[in-house]
C-alpha cells in the first residue's frame, strides 16, 4: 500500500487479489446478500484509492482496509435502513465443527442452521465483532485500531457478544 501511496497505483491489483475475498467475505456476512458485498467490496478499494494519502505504514495494511470497509459499509446501511441484517454461517461449516463437515450428518446441519439464525438475531455490534474475531482470525490488538477503541474492550465485546449467542441459540434450540 505505500508504493500505491506513492504513486504505483498498478500495485493495487495485487491487494486486490490478497484481499478482495476476506472484504468479501466480511461484508457478506454483515448483510447476508451477495451481489451487494460485491459491489461494496468495490466501494472499499475505490476508497483505497481515493484515501492513499490516509495510510501511514503504521500497524497492518489489514487494519486499515477493515476499517474503511466499516465505513463503507454503515454508508451503505445509513442509505439502507430498510434492508435486513442476518448472516451466513454455511461457509464456515467446517470451522463450526472442528473440522466435521456439515453434510456429514442430519444433527450438524441443523446446529449450523440454528447457529446461522442466532448470528442474525446478533446486534449488528455483536455480529461484527464476532465476524471479524472468529471469521477474519483478526487479532484483538487489531480488532481494536479498527473499531477505534482498546484491546481490553474488544475482548470484553467479543466475550459479551460470544454469552449473547450462546443465549439465542439455546432458546431456538429449545
Amino acid at each position: 500500500m505505500l508504493r500505491v501511496k506513492a504513486g504505483d497505483v498498478d500495485r493495487m491489483g495485487l491487494l486486490f487479489e490478497r484481499y478482495h475475498r476476506k472484504l468479501y467475505s466480511f461484508l457478506y456476512h454483515m448483510l447476508g446478500r451477495a451481489d451487494t458485498s460485491e459491489d461494496l467490496v468495490q466501494n472499499v478499494f475505490y476508497r483505497m484509492l481515493k484515501y492513499r494519502h490516509t495510510y501511514t505504514g503504521e500497524g497492518e495494511f489489514r487494519t486499515w482496509m477493515y476499517h474503511l470497509a466499516r465505513n463503507v459499509l454503515a454508508d451503505h446501511v445509513k442509505k439502507n435502513r430498510h434492508s435486513a441484517h442476518h448472516a451466513d454461517v454455511t461457509d464456515f461449516s467446517e470451522r463450526i465443527g472442528g473440522g466435521q463437515r456439515a453434510d456429514e450428518g442430519l444433527q450438524r446441519e441443523q446446529e449450523v442452521a440454528t447457529l446461522h439464525k442466532a448470528l442474525g438475531r446478533l446486534s449488528p455490534e455483536n455480529r461484527e465483532v464476532l465476524i471479524l474475531s472468529r471469521f477474519q482470525e483478526l487479532k484483538y490488538e487489531e480488532i481494536a485500531r479498527v473499531m477505534n477503541t482498546t484491546e481490553g474492550a474488544v475482548k470484553v465485546r467479543v466475550h459479551r457478544a460470544m454469552n449473547e449467542l450462546k443465549t439465542i441459540y439455546l432458546r431456538i434450540e429449545n
